[in-house]
């Protein structure tokens, strides 16, 4: 069975998803664990981490309320003000629910790039290598320099880089940032304790897109991540305003299968677990075969 590390639900009248609006189309509906059983049976899903789609202290409690019904779940990725001054204490009232396994300060959305170098946040991040959380990156390849020198400065703070920092896949193109971005890719990955999702790259790319056009991200992500800090995360609804996640399953399949034996790590949640210590010990509650 496949662990998906990257998950989402909403319910849009709880009104703390400022990023949704009917312009989004196809995701412009509450999400709950219903409208992903389908295609996760379909997949071979066994488990899933939740994310965070709200910058809310709110919308984490739902999502450790909803991990507490949907046997599926073995970790929230939420949220906290980590540059409050009372981050220690919100930090240490979240992190006590078990199903609470990392925090995610949604970068690509703040006017700040270099927000993650604030020293403001230093004391939420101390709090959060206390509680054994780890730090979801959402980042652009713009963000990387700033996310370089947070890891300098934090060794000790896991860090899972969410999508592989969105890179741009043209068709039948050569993205001009391509090398920037692998250069950073690869001095991320060169780090202990840091670890990188294959997960909404779909939704970067260019409509059409061959397997031939994503070729040169994936195999930069093998090269650098390697089979042992390569995570897969579905993004699912995300990946609806693309191909949806069944076709994004059975592409990343296909791709790492190229790679042999090696990649079964980046599905059977032997990585998730890893990066993530916090749903170690609760993987595998949901016992329902694939279809």
């Amino acid at each position: 069975m496949i662990l998906d590390a990257h998950v989402h639900i909403w319910t849009r009248s709880r009104g703390d998803y400022r990023w949704l609006s009917p312009d989004l189309g196809v995701l412009w509906r509450d999400v709950g664990p219903g409208d992903h059983e389908t295609w996760m049976r379909a997949a071979g899903i066994g488990d899933v981490i939740l994310v965070q789609a709200a910058d809310s202290i709110e919308e984490t409690r739902f999502l450790l309320h909803v991990a507490a019904e949907w046997e599926r779940v073995v970790g929230v990725v939420g949220w906290a003000p980590l540059d409050a001054p009372d981050a220690d204490a919100v930090i240490a009232t979240l992190a006590a629910s078990p199903d609470l396994v990392g925090l995610r300060p949604m970068l690509q959305d703040l006017p700040d790039d270099a927000w993650c170098g604030r020293p403001a946040i230093d004391g939420g991040l101390d709090a959060m290598v206390r509680h054994d959380l780890t730090f979801d990156a959402l980042v652009k390849p713009r963000h990387l320099p700033h996310l370089l020198a947070l890891r300098d400065r934090r060794p000790d703070l896991r860090i899972v880089v969410d999508h592989a920092a969105k890179p741009t896949i043209l068709r039948d193109a050569r993205w001009e940032g391509h090398d920037a971005w692998a250069e950073a890719m690869a001095r991320l990955a060169s780090y202990d304790r840091t670890w990188c999702k294959v997960s909404g790259l779909s939704t970067e790319a260019e409509s059409g897109a061959t397997d031939a056009d994503f070729a040169p991200i994936i195999d930069t992500l093998w090269e650098t991540f390697g089979p042992d800090r390569l995570i897969f995360g579905s993004d699912s609804p995300v990946c609806d305003l693309a191909d949806g996640p069944a076709v994004w399953c059975e592409r990343v399949g296909r791709w790492f299968g190229n790679f042999g034996p090696d990649a079964a790590a980046l599905f059977d949640g032997q990585n998730a677990h890893r990066a993530y210590p916090r749903a170690r010990e609760r993987t595998c509650r949901s016992t329902q075969p694939a279809s």
